[in-house]
């Protein structure tokens, strides 16, 4: 039996980032519908239960998973690290999200398998913006491996799923060549067996 259950769809950026959190720390989970578990006060995924703990948000869940169960860290054993940390998670929930993931990658990769109307315009427009937040992250990069450190942190797996995606867009061969620190990034993460365990069907 899964030591946690973690609610939601495994496509969500969000979702993948828990399920990113439990295996790069070994622990075992599974994953169901949402209308199964914890209720969320604002209809979003992903939550999470273990025991009598039920959480909801990602960043909060990340945290929970490294610090309740025994394996590799998470976070920076510096406070200044994990500051860090908690800058680039923010950024990504904040700013870059809306932009990558509402302005490009769901109507690029969700709308269109949907059959739904791609306004080309309106992804056009948002090029620029999708640009200089990809930017903003690819600044992080420079003189490290990762965006905390050497060393991948809840950060990182935040961030990897939007970055997966925008690959996976016709625009994300030309964003990303303007992002090499990013694209050797992305790389790297991909390489690891949790990005594998967790990549879902397309």
């Amino acid at each position: 039996m899964a030591n946690l259950t973690i609610y939601g769809f495994a496509p969500s950026t969000y979702v993948r980032s828990v399920r990113l959190f439990c295996e790069e720390k070994g622990v075992d989970h599974a994953l169901e519908d949402p209308g199964n578990g914890p209720a969320h006060p604002f209809g979003k995924i992903p939550a999470m239960k273990h025991g009598d703990v039920a959480l909801y948000e990602s960043v909060a869940i990340g945290r929970y998973i490294d610090e309740a169960f025994d394996g590799p860290a998470l976070q920076p054993a510096d406070a200044a690290g994990r500051a860090l940390m908690t800058q680039w998670m923010s950024v990504l929930v904040d700013y870059v999200y809306g932009t990558v993931v509402r302005g490009l990658v769901i109507p690029r990769l969700v709308h269109a398998r949907q059959g739904k109307p791609v306004d080309d315009g309106a992804i056009l427009e948002n090029l620029p913006a999708v640009a200089k937040h990809l930017a903003v992250l690819e600044s992080g990069l420079n003189g490290q491996e990762h965006f905390a450190g050497d060393a991948p942190t809840l950060a990182d797996w935040l961030i990897e799923p939007v970055i997966t995606y925008v690959t996976f867009t016709p625009e994300g061969g030309d964003l990303m060549a303007e992002a090499p620190n990013l694209a050797a990034w992305h790389g790297r993460m991909a390489s690891r067996p949790s990005f594998k365990a967790t990549l879902p069907e397309m």
